[in-house]
């Protein structure tokens, strides 16, 4: 197709990386699943310490059908990463 404007997003890979003064920073891996329940209870554990979360392949993991090929991941801010790891693990040993 010629003639069609293509949109794009040109983004500066310092920013993405929270160099310059803003406040996005890169993500890291917290959990990956397919119980929805667990990702959930883990949502609801972050958010009450005041960690936000993220969750990716939400959408993509619908689309396959939900037989479980592509986990859903819960993503958190690289400097939150080991403080929300702590959280779920002191969270997950309570009775």
């Amino acid at each position: 197709m010629t003639g069609c404007p293509v949109k794009y997003r040109s983004f500066n890979l310092q920013d993405r990386r929270g160099d310059q003064g803003t406040d996005r920073a890169p993500m890291k891996e917290l959990l990956r699943t397919n119980d929805l329940v667990r990702l959930s209870w883990a949502q609801a554990v972050l958010a009450d310490a005041g960690i936000e979360c993220l969750v990716l392949d939400q959408h993509t993991s619908l689309i396959e059908g939900s037989i479980g090929a592509i986990q859903r991941r819960l993503m958190v801010d690289d400097r939150d990463h080991s403080r929300a790891r702590s959280v779920i693990t002191e969270a997950d040993a309570k009775p």
